[in-house]
């Protein structure tokens, strides 16, 4: 599908793409080197990596064969919700942490999974970077900017740069409702690297972008405001 869009691009004279990747293209990353940078090794475990890093290959080649300019924005761990209330995360089957405690907190859960409480980390459960689609949002607007001025196909992580374990992000949920969340320690789910945080510095320095929301708990509370309003949820 990608393929088939590139192509009409150029079929169409379109000449400008913005590209959702991962930092799943990265796959398990060795011990000892996050924060991850763009130019780190690229070796997805998944088939949702995979398809992604591919995607990037055939935007690459097509920038360089029929001048496209592309941006590719590899998202880490999108979070929250908008301040305003207007739009959250509603994909009824998400997989998401933040998602799945709200769900908790909610009562459409009567409790969470944490999937290994053995890995090599402060609290001995997985640390993942948590950036705010508001930021998210914001990196979007710099990226078409970006597009305007400059050629070819670059590539920018995502991230806010601060690793938050699995506990924390509980922990911080719960300061923000008040109460207990309730969780049961289970195995470890294969191909969970122990730390995946990134090095978003190519993006502050080229993009002139940089995130608003670092405080976790208030990403949180964005999101959980999102859920507890059946309005909008």
């Amino acid at each position: 599908n990608t393929l088939n869009l590139i192509k009409a691009m150029v079929a169409a004279d379109v000449r400008q793409l913005v590209f959702s990747s991962t930092a799943a293209a990265y796959g398990m990353p060795e011990d000892g080197i996050p924060p991850i940078t763009e130019d780190m090794p690229k070796a997805p475990i998944n088939p949702y990596g995979a398809s992604k890093l591919m995607s990037e290959i055939m935007i690459r080649d097509m920038a360089a064969a029929h001048g496209l300019n592309a941006v590719i924005l590899r998202y880490f761990n999108v979070a929250g919700a908008d301040a305003k209330g207007r739009v959250g995360q509603s994909t009824p089957n998400a997989t998401h942490l933040i998602k799945i405690v709200a769900e908790v907190i909610t009562g459409k859960r009567d409790s969470m999974a944490i999937f290994g409480d053995d890995y090599d980390t402060p609290d001995g459960t997985c640390v993942r970077d948590y950036i705010h689609v508001s930021d998210l949002a914001s990196a979007h607007l710099g990226a078409l900017e970006y597009l305007e001025q400059k050629p070819g196909a670059e590539v920018f992580n995502l991230g806010n740069g601060n690793g938050f374990s699995v506990l924390q992000v509980i922990q911080a949920a719960q300061q923000v409702v008040g109460r207990e969340i309730p969780y049961q320690v289970q195995d470890r789910r294969a191909g969970d690297p122990p730390v995946l945080v990134a090095d978003s510095s190519k993006a502050k320095e080229v993009l002139g972008w940089s995130p608003a929301w670092t405080d976790l708990e208030q990403i949180v509370a964005s999101a959980w405001n999102w859920h507890k309003n059946p309005a909008f949820s």
